[in-house]
């Protein structure tokens, strides 16, 4: 499923499975590719980074701790339902538009948005 992820940056999601189950946080990045996320709190892991001098002076080095990716297939979109955060499948509905093209004529044309099943809203 490379290049249609059902979550994307910016996303409020929660973690299904794994280690971080339950923790609800914000997607950083997302890698297509691989269908990976890294989500802000979660899968947190340790790096040893060496000291490397710069033009500005040494960058820090150390131990240091910071996200890692999990497959999307572990992450449910949150969204507001009422006043409570609930969990949702997306799901993708064609809409039509017009669109206008440089020398001013106009067409119609179909545009895929996500909409969560839970509410049957636009995300």
């Amino acid at each position: 499923m490379a290049g249609n992820l059902h979550v994307k940056k910016g996303d409020r999601v929660k973690v299904i499975t794994g280690k971080d189950k339950g923790t609800v946080g914000e997607i950083i990045a997302v890698d297509v590719e691989r269908n990976r996320v890294i989500v802000q709190g979660v899968n947190i892991v340790k790096r040893h980074v060496r000291e490397t001098p710069t033009a500005t002076g040494k960058t820090e080095g150390g131990i240091i701790s910071r996200e890692a990716p999990i497959h999307a297939s572990n992450v449910q979109l949150v969204v507001k339902d009422g006043g409570k955060e609930v969990v949702t499948r997306v799901g993708f509905k064609r809409e039509e538009v017009t669109k206008r093209r440089p020398d001013g004529t106009e067409y119609k044309a179909f545009r895929s948005v996500r909409i969560a099943r839970r509410t049957g809203e636009e995300i």
